[in-house]
């Protein structure tokens, strides 16, 4: 018999109000631990708001939420030193080196300066970067200024990273070395959270969520969701759901 999955993430029923305005209306739903978890929605959906909360960034108004196995209303900065997280604003100091910015985050996440230098050396040998290790990351191009934040944003293990729209700009080799990078990432154990605007990377998904005016409209595999909505793609169940709201 297969062990359940073990839920990183378990959301009941958080709701999140800004005065009377109500960004996220009863959401539910688990995340997996070496799962990767699209979490969609139009602009304006209410996935940000989520997103905050996740990340120890937010309270919630309501709801039982733990991340991590840590409590969203107590336990916050908990929640910070064990995940990772990668915006869609690129995250790095473009005025500090590549080395510079491995080292200074490193650091910031409490690790060792010889285990530092040691996981750098390795991380700079895996992205092929050693000829740029001195380099102002300004200088760079942004293909490999997002798969070095991706890496910096995982460099201290986490069991969870959060990726928002970390392929925006790039183009389609660099999206797709990117996603490679994240499947060996859920391999090793990461969890990997991502939102995105470019459907055919919600198929690279394990699992899906639709948002649509607050709420999860639809939440599954690429596969089940394409099959309950009659649908050729992801783009094309987004676009109904989209429509509907």
């Amino acid at each position: 018999m297969t062990a359940p999955a073990e839920a990183v993430i378990t959301v009941k029923d958080l709701v999140k109000k800004f005065g009377s305005f109500t960004a996220n209306d009863h959401l539910s739903f688990e995340v997996y631990r070496g799962e990767i978890f699209g979490f969609l929605g139009a602009n304006g959906a209410g996935k940000t708001t989520a997103i905050r909360i996740l990340c120890g960034l937010s309270v919630p108004t309501s709801g039982y939420i733990r991340v991590a196995g840590f409590d969203a209303f107590t336990e916050a900065e908990k929640i910070k030193k064990h995940i990772g997280y990668m915006s869609q604003r690129f995250s790095l100091y473009e005025d500090l080196t590549v080395f510079e910015n491995i080292r200074l985050f490193g650091g910031i996440y409490g690790i060792s300066r010889k285990a530092i230098r040691e996981r750098a050396e390795e991380l700079l040998e895996t992205l092929q970067m050693q000829a740029v290790r001195d380099t102002l990351i300004g200088r760079l191009p942004l293909g490999w200024r997002q798969k070095l934040a991706f890496s910096v944003a995982v460099f201290h293990r986490p069991g969870i990273v959060f990726l928002d729209e970390p392929t925006g700009g790039v183009d389609p080799i660099t999206r797709k070395q990117f996603w490679e990078m994240i499947h060996a990432s859920a391999a090793d154990g990461i969890t990997v959270f991502v939102t995105t605007h470019y459907m055919d990377e919600a198929e690279y998904c394990d699992r899906i969520s639709i948002m649509a005016e607050g709420r999860i409209i639809a939440l599954d595999t690429p596969a089940a969701l394409k099959k309950q909505y009659h649908a050729s793609s992801i783009n094309e169940v987004f676009t109904r759901i989209a429509r509907n709201a």
